[in-house]
């Protein structure tokens, strides 16, 4: 069951890398976003590596550091399936999972959330997240 909404963020899509990978290529994509996560102001920089699988989806991993305006910080890893948007861009659904030590945002430790992240032909990122129960 999805829970509290947890955070939303937008920004922009920074640096696209091809790599070879088993059986064709893997895309990294490098992002900065801003937004807020627990009601904290937030500034969120990831990457992530997809393919394109048998049957057409892409299969995403990925990591990355939020960092708050009061100076705290989490670390994330997540994975994710999505589809290229006939518009251009890309739509993925999956789990996150944070580690901080922070005490402001300790309750992102130990935690499964989902997320949806979208971008489009210009390179625009969003994305929200919630707490699944």
């Amino acid at each position: 069951m999805l829970g509290e909404l947890l955070g939303e963020e937008k920004g922009k899509v920074t640096t696209y890398r091809v790599m070879k990978s088993e059986g064709g290529h893997s895309v990294e994509v490098t992002f900065r976003t801003e937004g807020t996560v627990l009601g904290a102001q937030m500034r969120n920089m990831g990457t992530y590596s997809s393919q394109v699988r048998p049957g057409g989806f892409l299969f995403g991993e990925g990591q990355g550091v939020i960092m708050t305006k009061d100076g705290d910080s989490v670390s994330w890893v997540g994975q994710g399936v999505g589809h290229f948007k006939p518009t251009g861009g890309v739509s993925f659904r999956g789990a996150i999972y944070y580690q901080t030590a922070s005490e402001k945002l300790a309750r992102l430790n130990g935690m499964a959330v989902v997320y949806e992240h979208e971008t489009d032909a210009s390179d625009n990122a969003s994305s929200k997240y919630w707490e699944w129960k």
